[in-house]
């Protein structure tokens, strides 16, 4: 099939396609006139693409797992397993911060609101 094909089928753009290539997640087959082919398992491998950068993973990453998908061994399984954890832990440690930022954004607020009332009340 055609990339305007996989792109429907897969629910992504054309453009998303074209950098997954760039990114070495997906391959396709020229035609003689050099027009991008793919498989129907393209459009399997597309949508886990879109679940690994849903999980907030880089494409980096998500080459790193892919060996975990296309030789699937004991190995490379227990390194996408560690791979994944790490990613979790550093999405966890951004939420803190993030909270962090939050709560001192909420104070500034309250700070804010107070000088704002006692303004009103001159």
């Amino acid at each position: 099939m055609r990339i305007g094909d996989l792109a429907a089928r897969a629910g992504v753009s054309v453009r998303s396609l074209r950098y997954y290539e760039e990114q070495g997640l997906l391959v396709s087959t020229r035609s003689p006139s050099g027009q991008r082919q793919y498989t129907d398992k393209e459009i399997g491998r597309v949508r886990f693409i879109q679940r690994l950068y849903g999980a907030g993973l880089s494409s980096r990453t998500i080459a790193e797992l892919l060996p975990c998908v296309d030789s699937p061994t004991a190995q490379n399984a227990d390194a996408a397993w560690t791979q994944l954890h790490q990613e979790r832990d550093r999405i966890t440690q951004h939420i803190e911060e993030l909270t962090q930022a939050r709560d001192a954004l909420d104070q500034l607020i309250v700070i804010n609101r107070e000088h704002r009332s006692r303004l009103a009340a001159r």
